[in-house]
């Protein structure tokens, strides 16, 4: 018998296996789930369990995949409990319709950033799509002061929070996204910026640089060549087309036995 929402949940967890043994968020935790809908277009949110890495190491059954309904916040489906951070993914979701994907992480590099309670310079050309990376003010882990900051901060920016990164004063970071891949290729391009970053800043110091650059020139000016972030629209599907008949060839070019 099939789960509620298989191709979906298995997906998820093949995917947050992926992004652990990457190392694009550790053993102290970090979440992530998407936002979908039944026939009826009820939604849901299908979330990673409490303990998703101090336990499992992010090696997940899709079983372990919760379902909860967005409407009344129980759980409907899955082994496991439901993470104290939920709170944080259905306040993302609820700033905006466009959010389908939220993904909290605790990865190296950008961490540092975090920690310090800075802004991150966008230098590299493949984050530029995302503008401004902004560190919000801190609030505990699992608050919901931690939730109404990112929902607030997601509403002030509009329809830009459908594909945005906020860092989390000393706690993390949180992708949102249209869709479960488009947020992994943020939180990855978003480790490389956070890396060559510091790496500028180091040159600033040592007075190589005047200020961070990016795409040959300051980080701060507009750089309106990078096209906004692909939103993916109804996917392109193959149709059965029956083969061409055998066609009667010449009698010279026919083989042996051929009438």
């Amino acid at each position: 018998m099939e789960m509620m929402f298989q191709k979906e949940r298995a997906d998820l967890a093949h995917t947050v296996r992926k992004m652990f043994n990457r190392k694009d968020t550790n053993v102290a935790g970090g979440n992530m789930s998407m936002k979908v809908f039944d026939e009826q277009e009820h939604p849901y949110i299908l979330i990673t369990p409490t303990f998703m890495s101090e336990t499992y190491y992010a090696e997940l059954h899709p079983a372990q995949i919760l379902v909860v309904d967005i409407e009344t916040g129980k759980k409907v489906d899955g082994v496991g409990d439901v993470t104290r951070e939920i709170n944080l993914h259905e306040g993302a979701y609820a700033a905006n319709p466009g959010i389908r994907c939220v993904y909290h992480s605790h990865a190296e590099e950008s961490m540092f950033w975090a920690t310090s309670g800075l802004d991150m310079p966008n230098v590299t050309e493949a984050t530029r799509e995302l503008g401004q990376i902004k560190c919000l003010p801190f609030a505990p882990a699992c608050s919901k002061e931690l939730a109404k900051n990112v929902h607030d901060g997601l509403v002030s920016i509009g329809d830009k929070a459908m594909e945005n990164v906020f860092l989390l004063n000393s706690h993390g970071i949180v992708v949102t996204a249209t869709e479960l891949h488009i947020a992994t290729r943020i939180m990855e391009t978003l480790e490389w910026n956070a890396k060559v970053a510091y790496q500028q800043t180091i040159f600033i110091k040592l007075g190589l640089l005047d200020d961070y650059q990016s795409c040959g020139k300051n980080y701060k000016e507009p750089y309106v060549e990078v096209p906004p972030i692909a939103v993916p629209g109804e996917p392109i599907v193959s149709k059965k087309v029956a083969l061409p008949e055998n066609p009667q060839r010449p009698a010279d070019q026919m083989r042996p036995g051929e009438v």
